[in-house]
């Protein structure tokens, strides 16, 4: 199984508003970068699209970390915290995470790490998309 490095962030101009997400895949010497946008969403949602949509861009069963700065993603799927809201998404990420050996790792949002900031500016610029 391929170790693969999973870099998410979600951000959101007002909560809800306007919302982007993105995702930096790091296989080896391999880096696919994606991102997208919602014209009316919350944070939360963009968090956790941001891992969906990193972890569907893997096609076989691999040994995934999913690196992010949303707590409410790591300690949702780490310490069993109660899923009030967004129940489709995590339905949708409990499916794709069965797949694979996922691990998830909170890192400080807007510190040292170079490719959590390369994920903050990527959904930053989708959300300002729909700013004019």
């Amino acid at each position: 199984m391929n170790d693969i490095k999973l870099y998410t962030d979600g951000a959101c101009s007002g909560n809800p508003g306007p919302g982007g997400w993105a995702a930096i895949i790091i296989n080896g010497d391999y880096i696919n970068k994606i991102s997208g946008s919602d014209k009316s969403t919350t944070n939360n949602r963009m968090e956790i699209i941001a891992v969906i949509e990193g972890i569907k861009t893997i096609d076989n069963a691999a040994n995934i970390e999913v690196i992010t700065d949303s707590a409410y993603v790591v300690n949702t799927m780490t310490k069993c915290w109660k899923r009030n809201k967004n129940q489709d998404l995590w339905n949708e990420l409990d499916t794709l995470v069965s797949k694979h050996n996922v691990k998830f790792t909170w890192v400080k949002g807007h510190a040292s790490n170079q490719y959590n900031n390369e994920c903050d500016r990527m959904a930053v610029l989708e959300y300002q998309k729909y700013k004019v």
